[in-house]
């Protein structure tokens, strides 16, 4: 993308070109660069600066309609709209989702068999509607002998985040979703985007995801592009975090995508919401960065 709408004031907003944005002082382009939307469609766009290889500034966005005029296919979109379609199919034949932290980008999806599943639908004939239910792994192994349901699936963070990137109808979905051996939740009320993020009333984690603005000099702090008040702290983690997703410059955050499972609260004078990752466990989170 060229040019890109500022609509910090929605009364008059500026239209920009990279150019003209790239020139503002580093104070505006932190202060603009989370009101940045699509000419065409509208759609929440963001800002990468120039790279110290020599890669060009650039507006971009990870929300184009189909049918914009600034869409361009690449090899992420592809790799979204794919994964999209998968996890649409899973909504349809499968009775539960187990997430698999261990899994990472470009592995195969897995299926589990009755031998090693650990966690199971409960029978339909259960009218409980909690959205937490601890259930140990022997009293699932029994109730999934007297139900003999087995359409449990797995599938790791990488494909669940692209999928809703590319509108997956799994935010959305009242599928059972396991995050571990004992706890599970309906999907539409654990995966929720960062501009509908509110503390939860028991400090119950959730899986937040989204796009990524940008992160502070220092790269301690994570601003999601979705909304302007919300925060998420990795200064603790910082190192393994860019081992793990390869961050060699805050260039590389820009415009990634993020799923992370964690909690948020308040902070102190309650005027932005912080989202710390659950245990500080970095397998919790995956970035999904922009294709150069």
């Amino acid at each position: 993308m060229l040019d890109a709408i500022c609509t910090l004031d929605e009364t008059k907003p500026v239209t920009y070109t990279v150019f003209k944005f790239q020139k503002l002082s580093d104070a505006d382009i932190e202060h603009y660069r989370q009101s940045l939307i699509c000419p065409a469609c509208n759609g929440k766009a963001y800002f990468r600066k120039a790279s110290k290889d020599g890669k060009a500034a650039c507006f971009g966005s990870r929300y184009h309609q189909t049918d914009c005029s600034e869409f361009n296919p690449s090899n992420a979109k592809v790799r979204e709209e794919l994964a999209a379609i998968e996890v649409n199919q899973l909504l349809v034949d499968n009775d539960a989702l187990v997430i698999d932290f261990s899994k990472r980008a470009g592995g195969k999806r897995a299926s589990l068999s009755s031998a090693d599943k650990k966690v199971v639908v409960e029978s339909k004939a259960d009218k409980g509607n909690t959205d937490l239910a601890e259930i140990g792994a022997d009293k699932a192994g029994t109730q999934d002998e007297q139900s003999g349901m087995s359409r449990v699936s797995s599938e790791g963070l990488d494909k669940l985040l692209h999928s809703l990137l590319r509108g997956s109808e799994l935010a959305e979905s009242d599928l059972w979703v396991y995050t571990d051996e004992k706890y599970r939740w309906r999907a539409k009320n654990l995966f929720v985007n960062f501009a509908d993020a509110e503390p939860t009333d028991n400090g119950a984690p959730r899986m937040y995801w989204g796009t990524l603005s940008h992160s502070d000099k220092n790269m301690h702090w994570l601003n999601p592009a979705d909304c302007r008040d919300v925060g998420i702290p990795v200064e603790d983690y910082q190192e393994a975090l860019c081992k793990r997703f390869d961050i060699q410059e805050r260039r590389d955050l820009e415009g990634a995508g993020i799923i992370i499972f964690g909690k948020c609260f308040f902070n102190k004078d309650k005027t932005r919401k912080i989202i710390q990752l659950w245990g500080k466990d970095i397998s919790r989170m995956a970035i999904s960065k922009l294709d150069d």
